[in-house]
């Protein structure tokens, strides 16, 4: 697999919304992304637009989505939460 995401991206995004974001069925969300993690914290998931991303021990991920604009939907909703903590 291609290394295409950077994973700290994914753990500074995901930490913004567990610390920022509002409660919501599964976890946090915020700017239509839920972050929660499964219970040993070993395992992340980011959440949004259609799409579903498994990020795991040793930075390994899995991307869930029906179409390649799900994804980069979802993509452009990290990177704007990103650049809110590029102050």
């Amino acid at each position: 697999m291609k290394n295409e995401l950077n994973s700290n991206l994914i753990l500074k995004v995901y930490e913004h919304i567990r610390q920022q974001g509002q409660e919501y069925e599964e976890g946090k969300q915020f700017e239509g992304i839920t972050a929660f993690s499964d219970p040993d914290g070993y395992t992340i998931y980011l959440k949004g637009s259609g799409v579903f991303l498994r990020f795991g021990f040793h930075n390994t991920y899995q991307f869930n989505y029906d179409k390649e604009s799900q994804k980069a939907d979802f993509m452009k909703k990290v990177h704007y939460i990103a650049s809110m903590l590029d102050d």
